[in-house]
Protein backbone atom coordinates (compact mmCIF):
# COMPACT_ATOMS: atom_id res chain seq x y z
CA UNK A 1 0.00 0.00 0.00
CA UNK A 2 1.15 3.42 -1.20
CA UNK A 3 0.44 6.58 0.50
CA UNK A 4 0.74 10.36 0.15
CA UNK A 5 0.41 12.75 2.66
CA UNK A 6 -0.81 15.93 2.21
CA UNK A 7 0.78 19.27 3.40
CA UNK A 8 -2.14 19.96 5.59
CA UNK A 9 -0.94 16.53 7.62
CA UNK A 10 2.26 16.61 9.84
CA UNK A 11 5.21 14.99 8.45
CA UNK A 12 5.59 13.20 11.15
CA UNK A 13 2.08 11.30 10.50
CA UNK A 14 4.18 10.15 7.11
CA UNK A 15 6.90 8.54 8.81
CA UNK A 16 4.96 6.84 11.42
CA UNK A 17 3.36 5.00 8.38
CA UNK A 18 6.67 4.61 6.41
CA UNK A 19 7.76 2.34 10.38
CA UNK A 20 4.46 0.59 10.33
CA UNK A 21 5.65 -0.51 6.82
CA UNK A 22 4.05 1.22 4.36
CA UNK A 23 5.72 3.43 1.59
CA UNK A 24 4.83 6.81 2.09
CA UNK A 25 5.54 10.17 1.05
CA UNK A 26 4.95 13.82 2.41
CA UNK A 27 4.13 16.42 -0.18
CA UNK A 28 7.45 17.99 1.84
CA UNK A 29 9.27 15.29 -0.29
CA UNK A 30 8.32 16.55 -4.00
CA UNK A 31 10.16 18.98 -5.63
CA UNK A 32 7.97 21.61 -4.53
CA UNK A 33 7.56 20.60 -1.42
CA UNK A 34 4.01 21.74 0.43
CA UNK A 35 3.66 24.35 -2.36
CA UNK A 36 2.79 21.62 -4.87
CA UNK A 37 -0.52 21.94 -6.59
CA UNK A 38 -3.21 20.05 -6.14
CA UNK A 39 -3.62 18.60 -9.79
CA UNK A 40 0.25 17.88 -9.18
CA UNK A 41 -0.58 15.44 -6.11
CA UNK A 42 -3.54 13.91 -7.92
CA UNK A 43 -1.20 13.07 -11.15
CA UNK A 44 1.70 11.49 -8.90
CA UNK A 45 -1.02 9.49 -6.76
CA UNK A 46 -2.35 7.81 -10.13
CA UNK A 47 0.99 7.44 -11.65
CA UNK A 48 1.75 5.82 -8.30
CA UNK A 49 -0.73 4.36 -7.21
CA UNK A 50 -0.67 6.61 -4.30
CA UNK A 51 -4.02 7.26 -1.77
CA UNK A 52 -3.89 10.69 -1.34
CA UNK A 53 -4.25 11.44 3.00
CA UNK A 54 -5.69 15.05 2.86
CA UNK A 55 -8.00 16.96 5.01
CA UNK A 56 -8.57 19.67 1.70
CA UNK A 57 -11.88 18.88 0.82
CA UNK A 58 -10.88 19.94 -2.69
CA UNK A 59 -9.57 16.49 -3.17
CA UNK A 60 -13.08 14.74 -2.48
CA UNK A 61 -14.54 17.75 -5.26
CA UNK A 62 -12.22 16.72 -7.78
CA UNK A 63 -12.46 12.23 -6.90
CA UNK A 64 -16.19 13.12 -7.16
CA UNK A 65 -15.69 14.79 -10.53
CA UNK A 66 -12.85 13.22 -11.80
CA UNK A 67 -11.64 10.08 -10.01
CA UNK A 68 -8.55 12.05 -9.24
CA UNK A 69 -6.90 11.16 -6.98
CA UNK A 70 -6.40 7.20 -7.54
CA UNK A 71 -8.28 6.34 -4.31
CA UNK A 72 -8.46 9.04 -1.31
CA UNK A 73 -8.61 8.82 2.62
CA UNK A 74 -10.05 12.00 3.60
CA UNK A 75 -8.97 13.30 7.36
CA UNK A 76 -12.47 14.67 8.89
CA UNK A 77 -11.34 15.35 12.48
CA UNK A 78 -11.38 19.04 12.69
CA UNK A 79 -8.21 20.40 14.49
CA UNK A 80 -6.78 17.63 16.19
CA UNK A 81 -3.26 17.50 18.25
CA UNK A 82 -0.86 15.34 16.34
CA UNK A 83 -0.30 13.18 19.89
CA UNK A 84 -4.23 12.36 19.00
CA UNK A 85 -3.90 11.50 15.07
CA UNK A 86 -1.03 9.41 14.60
CA UNK A 87 -2.46 6.73 17.05
CA UNK A 88 -6.09 7.23 15.14
CA UNK A 89 -4.15 6.36 12.56
CA UNK A 90 -2.20 3.95 13.84
CA UNK A 91 -4.77 1.99 15.33
CA UNK A 92 -7.27 2.24 12.03
CA UNK A 93 -4.81 1.08 9.38
CA UNK A 94 -5.15 -2.32 9.27
CA UNK A 95 -8.71 -1.85 8.21
CA UNK A 96 -8.69 1.35 6.28
CA UNK A 97 -6.03 -0.73 4.09
CA UNK A 98 -8.29 -3.49 3.80
CA UNK A 99 -11.52 -1.12 3.05
CA UNK A 100 -8.94 0.04 0.31
CA UNK A 101 -8.98 -3.22 -1.23
CA UNK A 102 -12.76 -2.50 -2.23
CA UNK A 103 -13.29 1.19 -1.80
CA UNK A 104 -11.47 4.16 -3.49
CA UNK A 105 -12.86 6.90 -1.14
CA UNK A 106 -12.77 6.27 3.04
CA UNK A 107 -13.18 8.82 5.43
CA UNK A 108 -11.61 9.23 9.01
CA UNK A 109 -13.17 11.17 11.88
CA UNK A 110 -12.71 10.61 15.87
CA UNK A 111 -14.55 8.38 16.17
CA UNK A 112 -15.67 6.71 12.68
CA UNK A 113 -14.41 5.23 9.24
CA UNK A 114 -17.13 5.87 6.71
CA UNK A 115 -16.74 4.17 3.60
CA UNK A 116 -18.00 5.95 0.57
CA UNK A 117 -19.26 4.26 -2.33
Amino acid sequence: MKFLVDAHLPLHLAYRLQDAGYDTIHTHDLPLENRTPDGAINQISVDEKRIVITKDADFVNSFMIARRPYKLLLVSTGNIKNSELEPLFLQNIEQIVEAFATYDFIEIDRTLIIFHT
